[in-house]
């Protein structure tokens, strides 16, 4: 089976919901399209984990820019796994909006092709197609964030725009420089990922690093690493929380993920300082994000800063260079997509509950809303790293390669930085849960609004509790057990490294 049949459900479902059947139809056809795609992605992951799967299989990559390895088959999987629970969010998210049916169908045609886009980006092997894909997720993206259309959706979503294109441009000189390299060292087996290791030794380092560092900062700006992450916090409160839960569970790791592919390719040159690099904006980025988690307001924009600081706790850990500290990525990247995720839905359950993102203006969530006050503390408890849940394990394991390294200032750094998330933005959800009620909350409003009118509060629809429980499963699992095959393929994800 090749792996492009992967990309056919969500480029079908984007056409199917275009046709105007009743307003069930667009999401039913969603929730079935991310399903398959569901299945077809965990059979391709399961033959990564057991070896059967390498990524010159011709049976899998007809083509030569199609390729597929452990590491990709674990970023596609948590693709198709996040946008399936999204999917079912939605349903009940949407339904409750006072929305034309051309507005919807509007929306599921952009959710499907930004599926797609994520989708193509580590099936893809030949880096300048892999740009192209990440340029996709923008553009398709960006018309989520500002489908509220509200002032501030809107202004979010050009500054979404117009960050991520500057980022862009650098990134596309990066890998211009990138082949000119390749031409420079007489390498001529092609220009997909697994080649530029083979050619990297015979590349001038001089431009291998410069390509590098373009790559880094540019694709950084979409990540969300510090100082180039302005844009994360507005788009990532501003969109639908079904949306919100794409952009800052998987799509970041997603971009993260062209970024790991070119550390194998600097370890293969001399003298590269990629590690170094990344270390260094890994700790900024934590540091700053931690610190910025103290004073926020808005509880979307909470979870965003975090996003933030887990994407500089992934790249930190690749500049620690140890094999654990590998396998400890490779757990941090789906703890942080698995948990991530369903702390926007629990956001947005507090949002339909509430009618305000105002932090200030949630306060004794659990007695008017148990679900959404048990979600919230779930979502809270998970993202921080609490025992025994999958980002604590993954974050341990993180630590402890920084100290085999003998890196003690920066694990030092590190684990300070995460406390000081931890209490961050644990101290905010306690009062949003449990604290004494102090402010009426104030509903946002807007001529087609994406929160719930006050009437209908309280109130969360079957689906989106459903969305909840699918997306708690891993969530609540993972930290104390792992599946053999899931480990199989952590360990082969980690060897792309």
């Amino acid at each position: 089976m090749s792996v492009l049949v992967i990309l056919v459900p969500p480029l079908v479902a984007a056409a199917l919901v275009c046709v105007p059947f009743k307003r069930q139809w667009a999401a039913g056809v969603t929730v079935a399209s991310s399903a398959i795609v569901l299945i077809l992605t965990a059979r391709i992951a399961l033959r990564a984990s057991t070896g059967d799967l390498a990524p010159d299989d011709g049976s899998v990559g007809a083509l030569r820019w199609i390729a597929v390895d452990g590491l990709s088959a674990l970023i596609v999987l948590l693709v198709a796994f996040v946008s399936t629970t999204a999917a079912i969010f939605s349903i009940g998210y949407m339904s409750r909006l006072r929305l034309r049916p051309w507005r919807l169908r509007l929306y599921y045609v952009n959710y499907n092709l930004f599926v797609f886009s994520m989708l193509a980006i580590p099936l893809l092997a030949e880096p300048t197609l892999v740009w192209i894909a990440v340029e996709l997720t923008t553009l398709c993206s960006a018309l989520l964030v500002s489908f509220e259309n509200t002032r501030e959706a809107l202004e979010a979503a050009w500054k979404y725009v117009v960050l991520s294109l500057m980022g862009a441009g650098l990134a596309l000189f990066g890998f211009l420089v990138l082949y000119a390299a390749v031409q420079a060292s007489g390498w001529s087996g092609g220009y997909t990922w697994s080649a530029l290791i083979q050619a990297a030794p015979r590349m001038p380092p001089a431009l291998l690093q410069a390509a590098f560092l373009a790559i880094l900062i540019g694709l950084g700006t979409k990540a969300g690493l510090v100082p180039m992450h302005t844009w994360l916090p507005d788009a990532h409160s501003q969109a639908p929380s079904p949306v919100c839960a794409l952009l800052s569970g998987i799509e970041t790791s997603t971009i993260l993920y062209v970024i790991l592919r070119l550390f194998p390719v600097m370890q293969a040159s001399r003298n590269s300082h990629a590690e170094t690099w990344a270390l260094v904006l890994g700790l900024v980025s934590v540091g700053t994000a931690a610190f910025l988690l103290l004073q926020v307001r808005d509880y979307k924009r909470m979870f965003a800063f975090s996003t933030v600081e887990h994407m500089g706790i992934v790249l930190a850990s690749v500049g620690f260079g140890a094999a654990a500290a590998g396998s400890g990525t490779m757990m941090q990247i789906v703890s942080h997509a698995v948990t991530k995720s369903f702390c926007f839905f629990a956001a947005g359950a507090v949002l339909m509950s509430e009618g305000t993102r105002e932090i200030a203006g949630v306060r004794g969530l659990i007695g008017r809303s148990p679900a959404a006050g048990a979600a919230l503390v779930i979502g809270g408890l998970g993202i921080t790293g609490a025992p025994p849940l999958a980002v604590f394990l993954s974050e341990l394991s993180i630590l402890r390669a920084g100290l085999a390294q003998r890196l003690y200032l920066a694990t030092a750094l590190l684990a300070l930085f995460i406390v000081i998330a931890f209490f961050g933005i644990m101290l905010h959800i306690n009062r949003m849960v449990f604290g004494a009620r102090e402010t009426a909350s104030r509903p946002l409003g807007g001529p087609e609004r994406s929160e719930p009118a006050p009437d209908a509060r309280f109130a969360i629809p079957f689906s989106c509790k459903l969305g909840l429980v699918v997306a708690a499963v891993p969530v609540l699992t993972l930290g104390l057990y792992q599946p053999q095959a899931l480990q199989d393929l952590l360990q082969r994800a980690a060897a792309a490294l």
